[in-house]
C-alpha cells in the first residue's frame, strides 16, 4: 500500500513539473513576438531631408529633370571647336597711317560700330582740302558755263567756248565725287566739312560683335589696308568639329545630340547637334568631320579649343546623372529627388495610421510652400558605366518622368540628413 502512494505522488510531480515548463515556454514565445516590432522599428532610417531657401542657395544645391545616356555602347572622338570665318572679321584702316590710339585689348568684348583705334596721317588734310578747293572751282566753273550759254544763245560766242565750259564743269563735278566718296570712307561727315574743321585722325571701328582674339598693331606702328589692326571672333555661333572614323560614321545622324568636353577642362560636359557630315576624309587619317552646333552656354569656349565628344552607338538609352549627383553610405549608392514627403509622412507609409480625413504626403505641399522648404528623399541606386562626367544608375524603384534629381550638391544634402539622427521613432 506505502508503495502505491509513493508511485502516485511521483506522477503527480511529474505533471506539474511538465506543466511548468510548457508555460515558461509559451511566456518567453509571447514575449519575443511583443518585443519584435519594436525592435524592427527602431531600425526605421530616416530618408526625408528638408532645407530652406536660404540652405540652398548657400551651397548652391540644384536639381534638374532625368536624363537617359548609352554610356555603355560609345566611343570617344578627338574635335576642335571653330567659329566659321563669316563670324570671324579684322578691324583694319582703308587708308595708311601711324596708330595713335589703341582703345581695346585682348580678350575685349566689342559691339558693330565700336572704335577700336585711332590713326594720323597728314594725306588725310590733303584730300579734304582738295574736296573743298574743287568745290569752291565748281561755283566759278559754274557761272562760266551760264555766261557762254548766255553768249551761245545770241550768237555772241563761240561753240567751242561753250563746250569747254561744259567740259571743265563735268571734270570738276566728277573729281569733287570721287573725293567725297574717299573722304566718307575715312568716316568724315562731308556735310559738317569747312576750312576750320579738317581731320587729321581717322577712327578704326568694329565691323561685327565679337571677342577680341588678336591684336597686331602697337600704339605707333604704321597700318595700311593690308595690315589688320586688331582681330574679332564672334563666339555666339561656335561649331564642334569631331574626327569621326569610317566605321563609325553610319551611326551618326542629321540632329543627333552629342556631349562634348574640353580636353583642359574635363569637369563640364557641353552639348553638340550635328547639322552636316562631311563628305570626304580628312588628309591621311581616313577619318570624316561632321559639323555640329553648339547648344546651351557657350562661356568659356574659344575658337580653336581642342575637345572630346562621346557618340553614341546604341539606340537603348539607360537612366543616367552627373557624377555629384551621387553620394556614397555604408557600401551603398544613393541619390536625392525632389518630394512632397516629409518625415512623418515617409514613416506613415512604414506602418503608422493616418487620422481619419487626412491624406498622405499632400498636406505638407502647401506647409512647405508657406514655410520655404524643400524637401529631398533619397534613393537607393545601382552604379553602372561612367564617362564625360556622367554615371548610369538604376534605381531599386521606377522614377516618375518628372522626377527631379539633385545634380549638384548631393553631398551636403546627404550630411544634412546624417547629422538629423539617422532613426526615426
Amino acid at each position: 500500500m506505502m508503495n502505491k502512494i509513493k508511485l502516485y505522488i511521483k506522477a503527480l510531480l511529474s505533471v506539474a513539473v511538465i506543466s511548468m515548463l510548457v508555460l515558461s515556454c509559451k511566456d518567453k514565445s509571447s514575449k519575443a513576438k511583443e518585443e519584435a516590432p519594436e525592435e524592427e522599428h527602431s531600425e526605421e532610417v530616416t530618408t526625408i531631408a528638408s532645407l530652406n531657401k536660404e540652405q540652398i542657395a548657400s551651397v548652391g544645391i540644384s536639381w534638374g529633370s532625368l536624363e537617359y545616356k548609352s554610356l555603355a555602347d560609345n566611343i570617344k572622338v578627338n574635335g576642335q571647336l571653330s567659329v566659321p570665318n563669316n563670324n570671324k572679321a579684322n578691324a583694319t584702316s582703308l587708308y595708311g597711317g601711324v596708330i595713335k590710339t589703341l582703345l581695346v585689348q585682348l580678350g575685349d568684348y566689342v559691339r558693330k560700330g565700336q572704335t577700336i583705334a585711332s590713326i594720323t596721317n597728314p594725306q588725310y588734310i590733303q584730300l579734304q582740302e582738295e574736296y573743298l578747293t574743287v568745290s569752291s572751282q565748281i561755283v566759278l566753273a559754274d557761272q562760266e558755263l551760264q555766261r557762254q550759254q548766255e553768249l551761245n544763245a545770241s550768237n555772241a560766242g563761240a561753240g567751242k567756248n561753250l563746250q569747254a565750259a561744259r567740259t571743265t564743269m563735268n571734270t570738276l563735278r566728277t573729281r569733287r565725287a570721287s573725293l567725297q566718296q574717299q573722304i566718307e570712307l575715312m568716316g568724315i561727315d562731308i556735310n559738317s566739312l569747312t576750312n576750320a574743321n579738317l581731320k587729321s585722325v581717322l577712327l578704326v571701328k568694329s565691323p561685327i560683335n565679337g571677342t577680341v582674339s588678336n591684336v597686331f598693331a602697337k600704339i605707333g606702328s604704321y597700318v595700311d589696308v593690308s595690315s589688320p589692326v586688331v582681330e574679332i571672333v564672334d563666339n555666339s555661333l561656335l561649331h564642334l568639329d569631331l574626327q569621326v572614323f569610317e566605321k563609325d560614321l553610319p551611326k551618326v545622324k542629321i540632329g543627333q545630340v552629342i556631349d562634348f568636353m574640353l580636353t583642359n577642362n574635363p569637369g563640364v560636359t557641353y552639348k553638340a547637334k550635328v547639322f552636316r557630315i562631311g563628305s570626304s576624309f580628312e588628309n591621311d587619317s581616313k577619318s570624316i568631320t561632321v559639323h555640329c552646333d553648339v547648344l546651351g552656354n557657350k562661356q568659356g569656349l574659344i575658337d580653336g579649343m581642342n575637345t572630346i565628344g562621346l557618340l553614341d552607338l546604341s539606340e537603348s538609352k539607360g537612366l543616367a546623372v552627373p557624377n555629384d549627383a551621387i553620394v556614397e553610405a555604408d557600401g551603398k549608392y544613393y541619390v536625392f529627388v525632389l518630394t512632397d514627403k516629409e518625415g512623418e509622412a515617409h514613416h506613415d507609409e512604414e506602418g503608422h495610421d493616418h487620422k481619419e480625413g487626412e491624406e498622405h504626403g499632400h498636406e505638407h505641399e502647401e506647409g512647405t510652400k508657406k514655410e520655404g522648404q524643400v524637401n529631398f528623399e533619397k534613393i537607393e541606386v545601382a552604379k553602372g558605366a561612367s564617362e564625360l562626367g556622367y554615371t548610369a544608375i538604376t534605381p531599386v524603384r521606377e522614377f516618375a518622368k518628372d522626377t527631379q534629381v539633385v545634380v549638384k550638391g548631393a553631398f551636403f544634402i546627404n550630411a544634412k540628413l546624417s547629422n538629423t539622427g539617422g532613426h526615426s521613432h
